[in-house]
């Protein structure tokens, strides 16, 4: 079998790359290969899994290292070491002789790292067992307005869930269940040489140690069908650009974390700074030389009588205390932006009466 992909070759990115730029490769291959975009090619859902898991692990300064520690010793394809084997370890210079497939969990603390890495032992039994669940990304983007001042967002997502007709097992009704016999029901293969192998689990059984002599109709054996599942999203007051919101056991099978990057969208009025607000309000020639007052629409759609007084310069900013962002028991303000607006054309009249004002005023023109 193939041996687990190196994941800087899976993002397309140097050993050297930086938190970032990891960042801004797994946002371009996520949106390319998501299942949402790709829905009748499963060779895209299988793509966007595998750029998730790379991710996963190359964005966690702790994880990234211990991988590192393994990637050295050649444990993944393309990493300059030996990629993969048959499937089982064969013996090197140097290996026990007596080993059969030698376990990486036999080699202590090194054992222990690639388990921190993936959530599970090496191998050495344990076919059927459930692995750990795994956290799944995706990205929102919210309204303006939802942002500062909280709300739900429903988001659909394309995940798998347990086959509802053979509740998982991969099996047709009436079917036998057997040991499958690449494994021998362990549930994991070994790949390597040179007397270290590292286990993956077996592409036959998917994991389970047992294969039935009929698989189930609706998943294809597979035990869990791709759905369509809608969520809602609580979006609390106040929240950021480009914050991660954890939703518990909503992965997929129910078992693993949602985690969910916000992206908010801008508005027509408002832009934020911290916890205050500045929204642009145009006002007439006369409204900023003589003096006015204004209505103005608070986030809450309130609305506020402003007093602009006579003289008022474009881009001047008044300040409207306690109706920005609350946020942790804080609130900030709403700054009001005047930008003064000039006709684009005058009358002959208009003209005069201008040119008057300015010669008694001084004005050079």
């Amino acid at each position: 079998m193939a041996a687990q992909r190196d994941y800087y070759q899976v993002l397309g990115v140097a050993e050297s790359a930086t938190t970032d730029e990891i960042k801004k490769a797994f946002r371009r291959l996520a949106k390319q290969y998501h299942p949402d975009r790709n829905p009748n090619n499963p060779q895209a859902a299988d793509r966007f899994k595998e750029i998730n898991e790379a991710h996963d692990v190359l964005s966690d300064g702790e994880k990234r290292k211990k991988y590192d520690q393994l990637r050295r010793y050649g444990a993944f394809a393309g990493s300059g070491g030996f990629g993969g084997g048959a499937g089982s370890a064969r013996r090197g210079r140097g290996a026990p002789q007596d080993s059969g497939d030698f376990d990486i969990s036999d080699l202590g603390g090194l054992g222990d790292i690639f388990s921190s890495i993936f959530g599970r032992r090496g191998a050495g039994g344990g076919g059927g067992r459930e692995p750990e669940p795994e956290d799944t990304e995706t990205e929102v983007t919210i309204p303006f307005r939802v942002a500062a001042l909280g709300g739900t967002v429903p988001i659909t997502l394309a995940m798998p869930e347990v086959c509802p007709t053979c509740g998982g097992s991969g099996a047709a009704k009436g079917a036998t269940v057997n040991t499958c016999p690449e494994c021998k029901g362990r549930g994991t293969v070994s790949f390597g040489q040179g007397g270290f192998a590292v286990n993956r689990p077996c592409p036959v059984c998917r994991g389970k140690g047992t294969v039935p002599s009929q698989r189930c109709p609706t998943c294809q054996g597979s035990g869990e069908l791709r759905v369509e599942k809608r969520i809602n999203v609580d979006i609390p007051a106040g929240i950021e650009e480009g914050a991660r919101l954890r939703l518990k056991n909503q992965g997929p099978k129910g078992r693993g974390d949602l985690i969910v990057q916000i992206h908010i969208a801008t508005d027509r009025f408002f832009r934020r700074e911290g916890l205050d607000l500045i929204g642009v309000v145009p006002i007439n020639l006369a409204q900023a030389l003589l003096g006015s007052r204004i209505k103005v629409k608070t986030l809450d759609d309130k609305r506020v009588v402003l007093r602009i007084p006579a003289g008022t310069q474009h881009g001047q900013k008044f300040r409207i205390s306690g109706h920005g962002i609350e946020k942790n028991g804080r609130r900030g303000d709403m700054y009001v932006e005047a930008h003064v607006t000039l006709p684009e054309k005058l009358s002959v009249e208009e003209q005069e009466a201008v040119r008057a004002f300015a010669e008694k005023a001084g004005l050079k023109y």
